[in-house]
Parts: C-alpha cells; sequence; structure tokens
C-alpha cells in the first residue's frame, strides 16, 4: 500500500493550517474592530470560500494561476516554475478553502473578549503588542486553537479545489481524497475503502482533540 497520500495529505494540510492559524487572526483581529459597514463588507469576502462549492474555488484559482494567465505565465517564464499541478499548488486552494474557519472562529472568540482587561492594561502602561499576546490572545486561546485544529481537519479532506489546481498524480500530487476517487473510478474499492476508513480514524481523532480543547465555560453564582 503506497503510503504517498497520507504524507502528501498530512504534509498540505500542516502547511496551510500554518498559513491559515496567522493570516486567520490577522484577519479577524483588526476587522472585530473595524467599522460596522467595512467589517460587514471584508467578512462576506473572507466568508464567501466556506459556501462557495470548491470546485468553483478551484476554478477561480486556475483563472489565476494557470500558466495561460497573467500571474502563472509570469512566474513560468521568469521562473520556471509552474504554478499548477504540483503538490504544493494544492497549499494555494486548501488555504482559500480552509480559512474561512479560522477567521471566523477567531473572529467569535476576540468578540467575546472583554475589553476592560485591554483598558486596564493600558492604563498600567502596557503595548498593544504585549496586551495582544500575553492578554487577549491567551484568554481567547479556547476559540483560536479550535479553530487551528477544525482548519487542519477541513485541509485533510480537501477535495474538490485541491483536484483542479492540482490534478492527481500518483507519488506527485496525490493526497487521501483524490487517491479515493481514483482507485473507485478504476474499481479497486478495496484499497478505496482502506483511505476511507484512514481519513475517518483521523478526522475522529482530530475533532475528539477538539472537544476536549472545548472545555465548559465556568459559571459563577
Amino acid at each position: 500500500m503506497d503510503l504517498f497520500p497520507l504524507f502528501n495529505s498530512l504534509r498540505i494540510a500542516s502547511i496551510s493550517a500554518v498559513i491559515v492559524f496567522f493570516t486567520g487572526i490577522f484577519a479577524a483581529y483588526y476587522i472585530a474592530k473595524a467599522p460596522r459597514i467595512i467589517k460587514g463588507i471584508l467578512d462576506v469576502v473572507f466568508t464567501l470560500p466556506l459556501v462557495l462549492p470548491p470546485t468553483v474555488v478551484g476554478y477561480l484559482l486556475l483563472l489565476i494561476f494557470s500558466p495561460k494567465r497573467t500571474v502563472g505565465a509570469f512566474f513560468l517564464e521568469n521562473f520556471n516554475t509552474r504554478l499548477t499541478m504540483q503538490w504544493w499548488s494544492a497549499i494555494f486552494a486548501v488555504t482559500v478553502v480552509v480559512f474561512p474557519l479560522m477567521y471566523r472562529t477567531a473572529r467569535g472568540a476576540f468578540e467575546r473578549f472583554d475589553e476592560n482587561l485591554a483598558d486596564a492594561g493600558r492604563t498600567l502602561g502596557l503595548s498593544n503588542s504585549y496586551i495582544f499576546w500575553r492578554v487577549r490572545l491567551p484568554y481567547c486561546k479556547q476559540g483560536v486553537i479550535a479553530g487551528a485544529v477544525l482548519s487542519f481537519a477541513r485541509a485533510l479532506g480537501e477535495y474538490g479545489a485541491t483536484s483542479m489546481i492540482a490534478g492527481y498524480t500518483p507519488g506527485k500530487t496525490a493526497t487521501v481524497s483524490t487517491a479515493v476517487y481514483q482507485l473507485w473510478r478504476t474499481g479497486n474499492d478495496a484499497l478505496a475503502l482502506k483511505w476511507v476508513l484512514i481519513n475517518i480514524a483521523i478526522s475522529a481523532v482530530v475533532l475528539l482533540c477538539i472537544n476536549l480543547i472545548e472545555k465548559p465555560q465556568r459559571r459563577y453564582p
């Protein structure tokens, strides 16, 4: 049994999860403080990939990164680098698809933050940077960590956008999700079922981790 699809899926999901962790926190923090109209517009833009079909996201990415388009052609001509049909091409797709999960979860956590704590820190002469890393982020860590874990789980199972921009090449771009489809298409149901069970097992472990992270809130009389 070739384990490359599992290795590649974990590699893509891990890199994408790290990217959306920092970009999602950054976007959530500043948008939560933005005026209502701006917040509404940006919220729609950043959340849109969550409701669009993954194949639509993949098609839009192809319009950007295809060698026949401006960005893709620029990298191909100047750096001899093709931005599609590579294993790392899937990172573009996965990052776009899972970003809304991290962003929405982190924004919800930041909006529940008690701003009185930040105001108290400022009266003590603490910088905004110190307050963010030492006060705000630890206070919101449950939501932030849950968003990161959930993003990783979603990244691990992404198929639609990934298959369009990275394709399926055994030993090169294959992931668990694309391998399941190809194995089913070629009639190898037994091996496809093994990959399905592996994916279910990993996803179940991730969801269990989320449940352990999300401790019940204390209730005070």
